[in-house]
């Protein structure tokens, strides 16, 4: 793989971490907000966010850790980022609520672990 294609995995390993820790601080905020406060229920809880960081979380995800499989040929990346999306997913499903913050947290956590992983490999 030339460096330039590993230059642009191991930025995009980055985003996914950057991504999956903006998550994890958009649902602890949003609890706080709406749930303690009363506020900001309109944004922080509009379904659209949810359904887009969901498809950026799966593109970037399926990217780089995939390519990052492939390239160093362990799939502990793969499969604990697999895990990730689709608790991710679920949590989408299941709509607002505890169980929500639980499957997303649980789910950002684990895409991040291995995007963590998956940089390791790389060098």
């Amino acid at each position: 793989m030339s460096d330039a294609m590993l230059a642009l995995r191991a930025r995009l390993d980055r985003i996914g971490v950057l991504l999956s820790g903006l998550c994890l601080i958009h649902c602890v905020a949003g609890l706080f907000l709406v749930g303690m406060l009363g506020v900001g229920g309109g944004v922080l809880l509009n379904p659209d966010i949810h359904r887009w960081g969901l498809v950026f979380a799966l593109v970037i995800g399926a990217a780089t850790i995939g390519i990052g499989a492939l390239r160093h040929g362990r799939l502990s990346p793969l499969a604990i980022g697999g895990a990730g999306l689709c608790l991710m997913l679920a949590a989408v499903a299941v709509g607002h609520g505890n169980a929500e913050v639980a499957l997303t947290v649980g789910g950002v956590l684990l895409v991040a672990t291995a995007h963590i992983i998956n940089m390791r490999h790389t060098h």
